[in-house]
């Protein structure tokens, strides 16, 4: 695929644009709290419990020091991991694809309780529980 001088200025411009919300200057995994802490050029520290970030969710503390930084600063890369993490993503909250984030969601809401559910479990209990599914 060609890509043409106007196509690459074009580019260029966006990335300019991301950069200037905020790009990482400083990477590292904080092995105390487990959570990933990205200091950006603004001023801003984010921090987030890998348990939260896809692809390291699953990963050995090991291989979570070895953080590189993309010359772009809009990019976080584990080469032990082969994982990637997109730095605008994280500063809006995005920690996975769309399937896995709801997984997350509904894994949590399933384990919340609250007086409302309880009840509402007693009543069903009454009833005689869920219905079977049907086959």
């Amino acid at each position: 695929m060609a890509i043409s001088e106007q196509d690459f200025f074009e580019a260029t411009a966006r990335g300019e644009a991301l950069r200037s919300k905020g790009h990482a200057t400083r990477a590292e995994y904080d092995a105390e709290q487990k959570r990933l802490v990205v200091d950006l050029n603004t001023g801003v520290t984010i921090m987030v419990p890998v348990r939260l970030i896809e692809c390291l969710a699953s990963a050995q503390e090991s291989d979570l020091t070895d953080i590189e930084i993309t010359p772009s600063g809009l990019a976080l890369h584990w080469d032990r991991l082969d994982a990637d993490v997109y730095v605008p993503s994280l500063l809006q909250g995005i920690f996975g694809t769309k399937k896995w984030m709801a997984a997350q969601l509904g894994s949590a809401g399933g384990r919340a309780s609250s007086p409302a559910k309880a009840a509402a479990a007693r009543v069903n209990g009454a009833k005689g529980g869920r219905p079977r599914k049907q086959a």
